[in-house]
């Protein structure tokens, strides 16, 4: 008994001709998707600014199922930003001066500090080349609560990723034989130039999360040490 295309693309590999994304990823299929929406809404940079949304439509549009691997989508992208406010949450003025660029920093605080709720849902709506990451640390920074900063994103991301959803089942499979095309003999160097760069900035992220926490650590101990001296310092008369 044959199994079903749609079957077939959403846990093992799709059908696909000319590979632009690494093999292992694009054959993972629901459970790749998955993992790239974490990491593409997490602190760690992507190469690929939308490898999600790429991702999403590759896959629909060779026989996957819609309405499957958009909830993959969204539920990845709920993890992975939940991470990055929790991370908001934990690191504060230190996760935003470590994670902004300082010429953003201030706009960036002004904006979430006004525009509590837009300041979630358009970054995470909008495509790239609006970034995430700044507004969902400073969302969990500047104390958006957890149960409304998942409220509004999760909406974000459920139009977002649904939209794409439905643009893949319509235009995808053009969209992609045209895009194989013409990149068709760069597919090898393209993929290696994306894993080496997923490599590296996996990497940096974990060496930034890293540093966060050393001087999180530092600060805590620094905390300890003033009130320890605070209680041995005998009191005025």
């Amino acid at each position: 008994m044959s199994i079903p295309l749609r079957q077939q693309a959403l846990f093992l590999k799709p059908a696909m001709h000319h590979l632009l994304m690494p093999h292992w990823l694009t054959h993972l299929g629901a459970l790749g998707l998955f993992s790239v929406a974490i990491v593409d809404s997490s602190p760690i940079p992507l190469p690929l600014p939308g490898s999600t949304d790429l991702l999403l439509l590759w896959l629909v549009a060779y026989g996957g199922d819609p309405w499957v691997l958009g909830a993959f989508a969204i539920a990845g992208s709920l993890v992975g930003g939940y991470s990055t406010w929790h991370l908001g949450r934990r690191g504060g003025e230190a996760a935003l001066r470590r994670y902004v660029p300082a010429r953003l920093l201030g706009r960036v605080v002004g904006w979430v500090d006004r525009h509590r709720i837009l300041a979630v849902f358009l970054p995470a709506v909008l495509p790239p080349p609006i970034p995430l990451l700044p507004f969902a640390l400073a969302a969990g920074a500047l104390g958006v609560s957890r149960h409304r900063f998942l409220a509004v994103y999760g909406s974000a991301r459920t139009l977002r990723y649904s939209l794409i959803a439905w643009l893949s089942v319509a235009y995808g499979r053009h969209a992609i034989r045209m895009w194989s095309g013409t990149l068709q003999k760069w597919s090898t160097p393209l993929a290696c130039v994306f894993v080496g760069l997923l490599i590296s900035g996996t990497c940096f992220g974990i060496w930034k999360v890293s540093g966060l926490r050393k001087i999180d650590a530092a600060e805590r101990l620094e905390l300890h040490k003033s009130a320890a001296r605070a209680c041995n310092t005998p009191e005025a008369a």
